[in-house]
């Protein structure tokens, strides 16, 4: 099978397809991202915006999925960038704060405290459980 995001405004994923590995095929047997594209643009509409993905993260880093974020100049799926201080590491693909999240302890850990990052005061806070 084969896996398609339609990417929408800012592009956003909007939805996931799945299609027929015979539904990505050119006139010579070969698997095209081109042909699927086309087979979804009959379906929804020849102004809908498609991309393969991969569902084991073989290309694109990693499956999309709704609400997701492609980005064309990495030519990778995101997940949202969770505060607008944080920055996408190129390495990873994943957003860092702009400072490392604090470790926590055996105790912490063990009554179930984490932290939350502050984006309005640029740090982490401890949370405990009520």
């Amino acid at each position: 099978m084969a896996h398609f995001a339609q990417i929408g405004i800012d592009n956003v994923v909007l939805r996931v397809d799945v299609i027929r590995n015979e539904d990505i095929l050119d006139a010579n047997g070969n698997e095209s991202e081109e042909v699927g594209i086309q087979f979804l643009k009959s379906i929804h509409g020849q102004t809908t915006n498609w991309l393969q993905t991969s569902y084991n993260g073989n290309f694109r880093y990693r499956y999309a999925g709704i609400g997701m974020v492609y980005n064309n100049q990495y030519d990778v799926f995101l997940l949202p960038q969770p505060y607008s201080s944080w920055t996408l590491n190129t390495e990873t693909f994943e957003w860092d704060p702009p400072i490392p999240e604090p470790e926590l302890t055996e105790e912490q850990i063990e009554s179930g405290s984490y932290y939350e990052w502050n984006e309005e005061n640029q740090e982490w806070g401890l949370k405990r459980p009520n």
